[in-house]
């Protein structure tokens, strides 16, 4: 006997660490044909990595920053589509009434936009002698939280510099995710400290699968992306782990196990809400 919804239980994640280039075109071209690869690779849920249009940097995002809707993502639109998956459309340059935005569009199986994420934490750090950047130079901050529903679980979104802060990952999982994709383009000083760190402790923290979208590593780039997509488990178990190269990494996700870790280890039913809370200030 199956049960209700069983057939759902497990769903294919697959994470496309592409090599980005300055050409705007040939980036959504590989982009797209990756995407199909994953698709046949049975992938139901596509992510595509942080700035996957356009080379990571203040300079660039000007230069390279287009509308939602507009030319890269008609193209997401269309693969989507086509594939018939699930498709995070990692994050570009996005252009709205003379801001600009470190923006993520999600489509559906039909091509339809299902949601669209800003970068809601801007990267301004300064590591002396490392690596000092400044995104607010060029970029505003989103003002919201965005989740989207598939018929395996919730998902919610978050880009790079978003996963160092636990409450949003805490807010998705009090709104019923089991899913946070956070397409990143964590560097050669963070990367090897904290990128998979800090995937994992966002999983164990709200019991929920976490993915992580890099572009490849190109060491000629001004900004050299750490690469290393992973899917990490609610367990905190590495699952999938791409190297620096170019590729696709696929892992299926099981919300079985999932619905068991949080029955043996029950931290949501265990928390001193008279002691303490996160609570989201905007919907």
């Amino acid at each position: 006997m199956v049960l209700p919804g069983r057939a759902m239980a497990t769903f294919r994640l697959a994470l496309i660490q592409l090599q980005v280039s300055s050409i705007k075109s040939d980036n959504v071209t590989r982009a797209c044909g990756l995407i199909r690869e994953a698709a046949t690779q049975g992938a139901q849920i596509v992510s595509l990595p942080e700035c996957f249009n356009s080379p990571y940097g203040t300079k660039y995002f000007p230069e390279y920053a287009e509308k939602i809707p507009g030319e890269s993502t008609q193209k997401l639109s269309e693969v989507a589509k086509e594939c018939g998956v699930y498709l995070i459309g990692g994050s570009i340059p996005e252009e709205d009434a003379g801001k600009l935005y470190n923006t993520c569009a999600v489509f559906g199986p039909d091509g339809t936009l299902l949601v669209k994420y800003r970068k809601l934490h801007l990267f301004d750090i300064d590591v002396p002698g490392k690596i000092t950047f400044q995104e607010s130079k060029t970029l505003s901050p989103g003002d919201s939280f965005s989740t989207f529903d598939t018929p395996y679980c919730r998902v919610g979104l978050g880009i790079c510099y978003d996963l160092r802060f636990a409450e949003l990952a805490q807010i998705y999982a009090q709104r019923g995710c089991q899913l946070l994709v956070y397409p990143g383009a964590f560097n050669m000083t963070t990367g090897p400290a904290h990128w998979e760190l800090l995937q994992r402790g966002r999983a164990v923290d709200n019991q929920v699968y976490v993915a992580t979208a890099s572009p490849a590593r190109d060491d000629q780039a001004s900004y050299v992306a750490w690469g290393h997509s992973t899917i990490v488990s609610p367990w905190g178990e590495v699952l999938a782990k791409a190297g620096t190269e170019e590729t696709v990494v696929c892992s299926d996700i099981d919300l079985k196990k999932l619905a068991e870790i949080r029955q043996q280890i029950p931290i949501f039913s265990q928390k001193r809400s008279d002691l303490y809370a996160v609570e989201a200030k905007k919907p």
